[in-house]
């Protein structure tokens, strides 16, 4: 481990000034950088089974039982009780979503978010293969599912209505798997056919939105860098402790993940990110979990590059 590189990207994050782009104005239609050849739209679509149905009767029964006022309670069943099938393809669901986010960038309220080009490939190999995994769990559950009713009526009890349970042909409609890539336009790119003064507007519109959206993005990126730094600095302040804080390896990974992150996310070509990504990299580099649970230079110098780092970090009030 070269300590003296750790001491001296420290020293240089240390006497860093950085701007605050969240304090700074919005920047003017002619500085919004174009990002259409570095980054495109993308727009995941999971839909599924739930499972659950609000059984009216037994909710009357609890709220008549109760004394309580009519529509304060509601009874939910899971019509197939405990499905691992079931719960396997919902657990993939969210596992998914997550792997998505987090390799993505936001840009929009109605679910579109941000590939950057040099993340394409990666994206869409992980994404492609979790999706195949997810079909298949899809395709074993209803293999298994007229099994599960059958089985049913033991866990229902009473609660078990035949009618509540869609065929398997309707069943295979409720679930869907899509994933759409849309190319991003310029901030300018309109080729509207209205007139001069409204396309003006329209434009104008747009700009102030592209640029919104692109500051959103960024700073997504940075908060998610402040996430991971300010764990790692936790985990690893021994000052007010006798004893080693206990740290999963992930710790580590975190951090790794996120140097390539501002690598492969600077759509903007942010020259703050690229320098902060550098000099985490060059800290970081060679640096194991087993390193830093025993070397207490190393995790002291460690700790320091990270605070600096930190410190460093626009202020997103993150």
């Amino acid at each position: 481990m070269n300590y003296e590189a750790i001491e001296n990207v420290s020293a240089a994050l240390t006497t860093a000034t950085t701007p605050n782009p969240a304090a700074a104005p919005a920047p003017s239609v002619s500085s919004v950088p174009s990002i259409s050849s570095s980054a495109m739209l993308c727009e995941l679509s999971i839909s599924q089974w739930t499972g659950r149905k609000k059984d009216r009767r037994a909710s009357d029964d609890v709220t008549r039982d109760n004394h309580a006022a009519t529509g304060v309670a509601s009874v939910n069943k899971k019509l197939l009780g405990d499905c691992a099938e079931l719960d396997a393809v919902q657990k993939l669901t969210g596992n998914i979503r997550n792997m998505h986010y987090s390799m993505t960038m936001p840009w929009s309220d109605t679910g579109m978010r941000l590939v950057p080009t040099a993340q394409y490939f990666k994206y869409h190999q992980q994404m492609t293969a979790l999706q195949a995994e997810w079909e298949r769990l899809v395709q074993s559950f209803l293999d298994a599912y007229d099994w599960e009713i059958s089985q049913a009526q033991a866990k229902l009890g009473d609660l078990f209505d035949r009618d509540e349970y869609p065929t398997v042909s309707a069943l295979t409609n409720k679930f869907a798997f899509r994933l759409s890539y849309i190319p991003l336009p310029d901030a300018g790119d309109f080729r509207i056919d209205i007139g001069n003064e409204a396309m003006e507007q329209v434009r104008s519109h747009y700009e102030d939105y592209y640029s919104r959206q692109l500051t959103n993005a960024m700073n997504d990126v940075w908060q998610r860098t402040h996430k991971a730094l300010s764990a790692m600095s936790e985990r690893l302040d021994y000052a007010d402790s006798d004893t080693k804080k206990v740290f999963r390896n992930s710790l580590v990974d975190n951090v790794l993940e996120m140097i390539e992150l501002l690598d492969v996310c600077n759509v903007t070509g942010d020259s703050q990110m690229s320098a902060l990504r550098n000099k985490l990299d060059n800290a970081m580099r060679g640096v194991t979990p087993e390193a830093l649970r025993e070397d207490e230079y190393l995790r002291r110098e460690t700790k320091q590059v990270v605070d600096a780092a930190i410190a460093a970090l626009p202020s997103l009030d993150v």
